[in-house]
């Protein structure tokens, strides 16, 4: 099933995608926003596979919202405005329909969406094995050797994967609490922003923790006790 929110400011053609949204026996919708201000604010808290979403709107359009997001969904666009076409396509959009437009287009925007995203893998977080995970980021689910994980960062909606030997981190649409219960015990949130791999630490320095020369991860008020008792069982010393 693939998660979509609908998103115009027309109330008459939100609740044309809606309904044609209901229709399809492969979409499911989670929200219908009059704004994307409003969208944003829902997917603070939620998480969707798909958005479609109108260009034209006041406050902030539809092209700059999903440029502004870290990690958008598959997006479809639509709107009257036909010189959009070709800027939408920059953005990697699945697909452009043009207003006004029929169950028969809508469809085809659909199976497109189908065909980008493998509704037959889970759309977060699965696991093959004890030490593997897979991960979606932007239209792609990439494969994730657990041990490799360094540290996982909070941001926003979004977490960001930082993976040994790797400069740049995977930035994927998931929970710190989902991430917390689905990796083993050698990993420890140590702050409401962080989660660190306990093999991976360098060195600790009063209220951080050093995971290599660049990286100093702050230790939150709340996590101080459950990280100095993993400490004391493992120090060594006076």
């Amino acid at each position: 099933m693939i998660r979509c929110i609908a998103i115009d400011d027309e109330p008459l053609a939100l609740q044309q995608i809606a309904a044609y949204i209901n229709k399809v026996p492969f979409l499911e919708l989670a929200a219908q926003c009059q704004s994307a201000l409003e969208a944003r604010q829902f997917l603070s808290d939620e998480r969707v596979d798909a958005i479609f979403c109108d260009i034209n709107m006041p406050d902030l359009n539809g092209m700059d919202f999903v440029k502004s997001l870290a990690a958008p969904p598959l997006v479809v666009f639509t709107t009257a405005y036909s010189e959009y076409a070709i800027e939408g396509f920059k953005v990697n959009a699945v697909d452009y329909l043009l207003k006004p437009f029929g169950m028969q287009d809508f469809m085809r925007a659909a199976n497109r969406l189908q065909e980008r995203l493998s509704v037959s893998t889970p759309a977060a977080t699965a696991a093959e094995s004890d030490d593997t995970l897979f991960l979606k980021t932007d239209y792609r689910i990439v494969k994730v050797s657990i041990p490799s994980i360094r540290y996982v960062e909070a941001m926003s909606e979004y977490l960001k994967v930082w993976i040994e030997g790797e400069a740049k981190p995977i930035i994927t649409l998931l929970s710190m609490k989902k991430m917390e219960e689905r990796l083993p015990n050698n990993f420890m949130r140590v702050h409401r922003s962080y989660i660190i791999n306990l093999d991976k630490i360098q060195e600790v320095n009063k209220n951080r923790v050093i995971m290599d020369a660049d990286t100093y991860l702050p230790i939150g008020d709340l996590y101080k006790e459950a990280f100095q008792t993993y400490l004391d069982k493992k120090f060594l010393g006076k």
